[in-house]
């Protein structure tokens, strides 16, 4: 089953770094979010595929929305 990536913090999607179907490594960048001028990475918990990318780079985002899936390797 896909994990759910989730914005942990309200901003702007500054950078996606994946596109679906591209397979991550624990720890890699997976997209780049913005809130207040700070720039924080949002990275792989697991090893896996990126099955659904659910935000646009430049969408406001609040803390909870979905921004990516992966699924475990």
């Amino acid at each position: 089953m896909a994990e759910v990536i989730r914005a942990h913090i309200t901003g702007t999607v500054w950078k996606i770094l994946v596109s679906v179907g591209d397979e991550v490594e624990e720890e890699d960048t997976l997209c780049i979010l913005e809130s207040m001028k700070m720039e924080m990475p949002i990275e792989a918990d697991e090893d896996g595929v990126i099955t659904a990318v659910h935000a646009q780079e430049g969408q406001a985002i609040k803390e909870g929305d979905p921004i990516l899936e992966i699924e475990a390797t």
